[in-house]
């Protein structure tokens, strides 16, 4: 995930706290964000609506992180 780790390090948020968020733990949020597991679709969203971005800027696929509404 190319911006998951930027957007998380721009809150000032542990690794920890995103896996408390995601109801997942901190070794299954590492590897979402190091990219060596991918993440369904309802993380997607939820990791979207949660730091206000487009899945589209999550992934990697835009450098632009505005949602399309």
């Amino acid at each position: 995930m190319k911006n998951l780790k930027l957007l998380r390090k721009e809150k000032n948020i542990y690794q920890k706290d995103m896996a408390e968020i995601m109801d997942i733990t901190e070794r299954q949020y590492n590897r979402y964000e190091t990219g060596i597991t991918g993440l369904s679709v309802q993380k997607l969203i939820l990791l979207a609506d949660y730091f206000g971005v487009s899945i589209d800027y999550l992934v990697g696929r835009t450098d632009n992180p505005k949602m399309n509404k």
